[in-house]
C-alpha cells in the first residue's frame, strides 16, 4: 500500500519561498514508470496540477508555474519536495502529493493535504 504525507509550514509570508515535503512508503521514488506530482487547490475552486518528477529524476511543470516552481526527490529518504517561489496570498491552498503513472494518469494515491495560507 502506498502512502504519502506532506509536511511543512502552514504559514508563509508574501514574496518568500514555500517549501513542502512529500514522504513515501510503500513504494520507491525511483520504481519505473512512477510519477510522483503536486497538486493544489485554492479555496473556492478546483484541483491545480503544478508538477511532478519522474522515476527517473527529471521534472515536468505547468506552464503557468514553471517560473517560480521546482520540485526535487532525496532518494535516500524516499522523499520529493516543491519549492514555490516569491509567494502571494492567490497561492493560498491545500496542497496535495499523489502518486501517478504513465501519460499523466493518477493512480489513486493521494496525500492527506496541507494547507498554505500565505499572508503577511
Amino acid at each position: 500500500q502506498v502512502q504519502l504525507q506532506e509536511s511543512g509550514p502552514g504559514l508563509v509570508k508574501p514574496s518568500q519561498t514555500l517549501s513542502l515535503t512529500c514522504t513515501v512508503s510503500g513504494a520507491s521514488i525511483t520504481k519505473n514508470n512512477y510519477y510522483w506530482n503536486w497538486i493544489r487547490q485554492p479555496p473556492g475552486k478546483g484541483l491545480e496540477w503544478m508538477g511532478a518528477i519522474a522515476y527517473s529524476g527529471s521534472t515536468n511543470y505547468s506552464p503557468s508555474l514553471k517560473s517560480r516552481t521546482s520540485i526535487s526527490r532525496d532518494t535516500s529518504k524516499n522523499q520529493f519536495t516543491l519549492q514555490l517561489y516569491s509567494v502571494a496570498p492567490e497561492d493560498t491552498a491545500v496542497y496535495y502529493c499523489a502518486l501517478g503513472g504513465v501519460a499523466g494518469r493518477l493512480l489513486g494515491y493521494w496525500g492527506q493535504g496541507t494547507q498554505v495560507t500565505v499572508s503577511s
